[in-house]
C-alpha cells in the first residue's frame, strides 16, 4: 500500500474531511487532495506530523510493504466503513452522465419550445394565409404543445433513470480507490474552459433574445412577424438553456466524484434538505406556469372571437410572451430559498 492510500484511509477512519486534516497540518485542502491522489508527496516535517496526528509510525507511512493489517484502526467503532468507488464504476458514471447531459437538455428545450407551433399557427390565422381559422390554429397548436411536453417527459425518464443508481454520489460520503481522484481532477481541468465558454454564450443569448421582438414591435404591427419574433425569442432562450445544462452536467460529474463544490460532505447534508424543498417547489412553479399560460390563452382566444380588431397585438399580448419569465424568476427564487436553508443549517 502506497503513502497516498495510507493517508486517505487513515483520514477516513478518523472521520475527518480533507479540509479538517489540512487545518491540523496547516496546509491547504488542495495539498491534502494531491497527496491522496499521488500527485505529490508530503515534505518530511509533514510526514512526521502525520504520524503524530494518526498515531502511527513513520515506518508504516513510508514503507510500501506495510499493509492495512499492520495497523490497528484509530476509531474502528466510531468510523463506519465508507463505500469505495472503483475506477470502473467512476468511468461508467462519467460515461452515463455525459451521454445523458445533451439528451436531458433537449428535453428541457422541448418544454421551452412547446408553444412555438401554437404561436406560429395563430400568426398564420391572423394573416389569413392558407385559409386557416383561429379555432383550427388554436386546436392544432394546443395538441402539438401537449405532445411535445409528453415527448420531453419521456426523454427525462428514459435518460435520467440509468443515473438513479449513482444518486449516492451526491447524497452520501464515499471513498475513491487509488487513481480515481487524479483522473477526475485532470478531466475537470480539461473540461472547465469548454464549460465556461458554453455558459458565456448562453448568457449572451439570454441578453440578446428579446431584441428582435422589441425591435419588431416598434417597426410593425403585423401579427405573423411578431409571432415569428416571439418564437425566435423562445428559440434563443432554449439554446441558452441547452448550453447551461450541458455545461453544468459535464462539470458536476467530476465534482461529485471529487466531493468538491456543492458535493462536499457538509453540502451533501444540506442538499438533502434542499432536495426535499425542491420536490414541492418546482411542481408548484410548473402548475402556476401552466395555469397562467393556458388560462391567459383561453381569455385571449375569447377576446379574439369577440373583438377581431385586437389581433394586431396578438403576439405581444399572448400569455407565452410573458409567462416564460416565471422560469428565470423561479430560478432566482429557488436560489434564495437554498440560501436561506444554508443560513439555517449554519446556525
Amino acid at each position: 500500500m502506497i503513502l497516498a492510500e495510507k493517508i486517505m484511509n487513515l483520514r477516513k477512519k478518523n472521520g475527518w474531511s480533507q479540509e479538517e486534516l489540512a487545518a491540523k497540518l496547516n496546509v491547504s485542502r488542495q495539498s491534502v487532495s494531491k497527496w491522496e491522489s499521488a500527485m505529490s508527496v508530503p515534505e518530511l516535517d509533514k510526514i512526521l506530523l502525520l504520524s503524530q496526528i494518526f498515531e502511527v509510525s513513520t515506518d508504516y507511512l513510508l514503507k510500501d510493504e506495510n499493509t492495512e493489517e499492520d495497523y490497528a484502526p484509530v476509531s474502528q467503532e466510531s468510523a463506519p466503513a465508507l463505500r469505495r468507488v472503483s475506477m470502473e464504476e467512476a468511468r461508467n458514471f462519467i460515461r452515463l452522465q455525459q451521454y445523458a447531459a445533451p439528451r436531458i437538455a433537449v428535453g428541457v428545450v422541448l418544454c421551452i419550445l412547446s408553444p412555438t407551433i401554437l404561436l406560429f399557427l395563430l400568426g398564420i390565422a391572423e394573416s389569413g394565409l392558407y385559409g386557416l381559422s383561429k379555432e383550427w390554429a388554436s386546436g392544432i397548436g394546443v395538441i402539438t404543445l401537449l405532445l411535445i411536453i409528453a415527448a420531453a417527459v419521456a426523454i427525462f425518464i428514459i435518460f435520467g433513470s440509468p443515473l438513479d443508481k449513482y444518486d449516492y454520489l451526491e447524497k452520501e460520503s464515499f471513498d475513491l480507490e487509488y487513481g480515481v481522484s487524479g483522473m477526475a481532477k485532470e478531466a475537470l481541468e480539461a473540461e472547465t474552459p469548454a464549460c465556461t465558454a458554453r455558459i458565456t454564450c448562453g448568457v449572451v443569448l439570454c441578453i440578446l433574445g428579446a431584441v428582435p421582438l422589441l425591435a419588431a414591435s416598434l417597426i410593425t404591427d403585423n401579427g405573423l412577424v411578431l409571432m415569428g419574433c416571439l418564437d425566435l425569442l423562445l428559440l434563443m432562450i432554449a439554446a441558452a438553456v441547452y448550453l447551461f445544462i450541458t455545461a453544468s452536467m459535464r462539470k458536476e460529474v467530476y465534482e461529485k466524484l471529487l466531493q468538491e463544490g456543492e458535493f462536499t460532505d457538509k453540502n451533501k447534508k444540506l442538499n438533502r434538505i434542499i432536495g426535499k424543498v425542491a420536490v414541492i417547489y418546482w411542481p408548484v412553479v410548473l402548475a402556476v406556469y401552466l395555469w397562467w399560460s393556458l388560462h391567459g390563452f383561453t381569455n385571449l382566444k375569447w377576446e379574439m372571437l369577440m373583438n377581431p380588431s385586437s389581433l394586431d397585438t396578438l403576439a405581444v399580448s399572448s400569455p407565452w410572451a410573458v409567462t416564460w419569465v416565471i422560469w428565470p424568476v423561479a430560478g432566482v427564487g429557488f436560489a434564495a430559498v437554498a440560501g436561506i436553508c444554508r443560513l439555517l443549517q449554519k446556525d
